[in-house]
């Protein structure tokens, strides 16, 4: 099978449970009328599968084929997202689709490391680095379609429902016809992938796999392990924060400094001018590390990642009603952030490289999961101790820590970019 038969869609599955548990929850939540603070804090610990992960790695590895766990693995995800859906309208919602997110938080994080390993046997590394930003392209797509297409959809059907229904049931009856759709997405691509996935030589179920603990010691044995693990954790420190207040800020009534969109209009916003400029800086991002090399574009693209985030230091002071123009600034920052992201994804593909290479990158994805998580958790207190305004200065703050570990990450991989 050629590459361009499977990549879209299998990143594009990647990526729809991971926006789903990160950032369509902040959403869900902030329409049940949670405060921020809780938000991000309940959220938050929906990150734990994916840094905990390499713990059950060395399972993936040696039972079955990459293959097999992608396919199961999205089955499982639809049958959790449906199970969402189901308690959505019952009286403790919160605590139980909480649960039953933390399960497709579990099987997304499963599939991440078949996925991920089945992209490096696969492929070799000429079209690994080639097709990093087209992959990267596809997950934010999938991130975007959660964020744009499907809040849109969450939207339109609030106001319809709220013509039927009482007001206190419309917001439920939308949020479970929503996850319903997201179950069938999922099941049907497990469906395409069971058909269409290829059967690469190198991916067959080991005779007998490593055990976890000499792939731990292994990886931490790794020349540069420790500014390798600072680039993982502060690469996106600006972010992890930034995109837990993103949603909240967008939603919340002026009168709390918020932009006051719909729930539709966030969705449009995001579905829009935000996804084209995604998709474009990742493919962009992409071509240009194939050309040029990691050691060469890591500054260029740390200032694209961070330097963006300057907009909403604008819309939090300006406050616009425009659409369109809170839409663009939502671009600018869209397409730096595809732009800048392709760099992390290829570290983590040149840091893994070697024996063991799954479980290797599914140790750096879980570094990646807890830089992404620890921040993310307490971001909704630090906002609501500060206000709008001051939180974005304080984001555009924590950039530096990214631009001092991108100094560093250049001595580990170049020797080998």
């Amino acid at each position: 099978m050629k590459p361009w038969s499977w990549i879209p869609s299998l990143y594009f599955a990647q990526g729809l449970p991971n926006v789903i548990v990160v950032t369509l929850s902040i959403v869900l939540y902030k329409r049940l009328g949670l405060s921020n603070a809780e938000i991000t804090l309940y959220t938050g610990w929906l990150h734990l599968p994916w840094v905990i992960k390499p713990l059950w790695s060395p399972v993936v590895e040696m039972l079955a084929t990459k293959r097999w766990w992608i396919i199961i693995t999205q089955i499982m995800t639809g049958a959790a997202l449906a199970g969402v859906a189901l308690v959505i309208p019952a009286p403790d919602a919160t605590r139980y689709s909480l649960a039953f997110l933390w399960l497709v938080a579990f099987s997304s994080a499963t599939h991440d490391i078949a996925a991920d390993g089945f992209y490096m046997m696969a492929l070799d590394e000429r079209r690994q680095a080639f097709f990093v930003g087209w992959r990267n392209t596809f997950f934010r797509a999938a991130v975007l379609t959660g964020q744009g297409a499907v809040v849109m959809l969450a939207g339109l059907l609030e106001d319809h429902y709220a013509l039927t229904l009482p007001g206190n049931k419309a917001i439920p009856a939308a949020w479970l016809a929503i996850f319903l759709l997201l179950a069938t997405i999922i099941l049907l691509l497990s469906l395409y992938h069971a058909i269409f996935l290829p059967r690469p030589p190198r991916d067959r179920s080991p005779e007998r796999s490593p055990d976890f603990l000499s792939t731990f010691l292994l990886f931490f044995r790794t020349p540069g392990i420790l500014p390798a693990l600072a680039f993982l954790l502060l690469f996106r420190f600006a972010e992890a924060q930034l995109s837990k207040i993103a949603s909240p800020f967008l939603l919340d009534e002026p009168g709390r400094g918020g932009l006051g969109m719909t729930t539709a209009g966030y969705g449009l916003a995001y579905g829009t001018v935000g996804l084209a400029a995604l998709i474009v800086g990742g493919i962009t991002g992409g071509m240009l590390l194939s050309r040029l090399g990691f050691r060469r574009c890591i500054w260029w693209m740390a200032l694209a990642m961070n330097l963006p985030n300057l907009v909403y230091v604008y819309l939090s002071l300006a406050r616009p009603a425009s659409a369109w123009l809170i839409s663009s600034c939502v671009a600018i920052e869209q397409f730096g952030y595809g732009f800048g992201f392709t760099a992390y994804t290829l570290f983590m593909i040149l840091f893994s490289d070697g024996p063991r290479g799954t479980a290797r990158y599914a140790l750096c994805t879980g570094f990646m999961a807890l830089g992404m998580m620890l921040p993310g958790m307490f971001s909704g207190w630090i906002q609501e101790q500060t206000g709008y305004p001051l939180f974005f200065l304080w984001i555009m703050l924590c950039t530096i820590p990214s631009f001092l570990v991108a100094r560093v990450a250049t001595r580990i991989v170049s020797p080998r970019d």
